[in-house]
């Protein structure tokens, strides 16, 4: 069967759908693609931030579920999700715009012979940027053209994702014998996996630590991480790969942009296994990706009824000209 490809996307959960928007697009300069309703609780918006193009691989998007508590990190966790940017010298000019936006960050430090720069935004989510200066493997994606970063420091898709354990025997013969990852690397309690093709793209950290309370979710923490798959057979495929492991399911469920299924590999770890099409193209313009509220079908009819629940949310761009610096 076909393995997996790489990172697909991360969801996490938000206090404020209308500070994450402003942190993402004006911040970190990355492309508001979709704004939506979470599917299974449509109250809820769900927005995605990606490339230019809302390619596979580029995508994290949220959550701003109404009343959830903040979330606490620890161990048994997702816990961090990595941007990919260009370059050693891209990361000195995050250092630089952090400093000027008043964003904390850990500055740069060195992880598996690969710079990076550890930051949060107003949720206490942790994120790191990492240089692609001596990867290979995977490609990314393409820089957000409009947006306000200039291109040759702009990030370009997702890098590897960190996970928490406190089980690392279980989870490593999961992550070796199920999901046919391999360990290539080893610093301290860090331990890193890769799969397909490889590179930065491809990559999950996975720290043992059995002394961290478990973590809590809730706004600040992340919800599930996707893996991709090529297209609809090769998600059957790991929809019969996990059940004949022995893993509880959600069987298939269509997104409308991609294809899914979810399994809980391990407590308060939720993956996915998302497919690389159709993508974000189909409902709107280049022009105004994510300006409008867009639906899938089976919730166009009750879009009216939508439109009251959940505020509106001014993600107007097209008409904005940025001033790259």
């Amino acid at each position: 069967m076909q393995g997996l490809k790489g990172i697909h996307h991360v969801t996490a959960i938000t206090s404020s759908a209308e500070k994450n928007y402003e942190f993402f697009t004006y911040v970190l300069g990355m492309r508001l693609v979709k704004k939506t309703v979470n599917q299974d609780d449509i109250q809820t918006y769900h927005l995605f931030f990606a490339d230019d193009n809302g390619n596979p691989g580029t995508d994290m998007t949220f959550f701003d579920f109404p009343g959830i508590p903040k979330g606490s990190h620890g161990t048994n966790e997702i816990y961090k999700t990595s941007f990919r940017v260009p370059s050693d010298a891209a990361l000195d000019y995050w250092v630089q715009r952090f400093e000027r936006l008043e964003v904390k960050h850990t500055g740069i430090k060195e992880q598996f012979g690969k710079k990076s720069l550890s930051f949060v935004d107003f949720d206490d989510q942790q994120y790191q940027l990492i240089s692609d200066e001596a990867n290979e493997g995977v490609d990314s994606g393409i820089p957000w053209k409009k947006g306000p970063i200039p291109l040759e420091y702009a990030i370009t898709g997702l890098g590897p994702i960190f996970v928490r354990i406190a089980n690392f025997d279980y989870f490593k013969e999961m992550m070796e014998n199920v999901l046919q990852f391999k360990e290539i690397d080893q610093e301290g309690s860090f331990h890193l996996f890769e799969v397909g093709q490889g590179g930065n793209g491809a990559q999950v950290v996975v720290e043992y630590n059995p002394v961290l309370p478990n973590a809590r979710q809730g706004f600040g923490t992340v919800h599930h991480a996707a893996f991709r798959v090529e297209d609809r057979n090769v998600l059957e495929d790991w929809i019969n790969r996990m059940e004949n492991f022995g893993f509880q399911t959600s069987g298939y469920v269509n997104r409308h942009f991609f294809e899914s299924l979810y399994v809980r590999v391990a407590p308060q770890i939720l993956f996915e296994f998302a497919t690389d099409g159709p993508g974000f193209m189909g409902d709107e313009p280049y022009e105004t990706l994510g300006e409008s509220l867009s639906l899938p079908p089976f919730l166009e009819p009750n879009r009216a009824e939508i439109e009251e629940m959940v505020r509106p949310i001014d993600t107007i761009r097209s008409t904005i000209t940025f001033t790259k610096e």
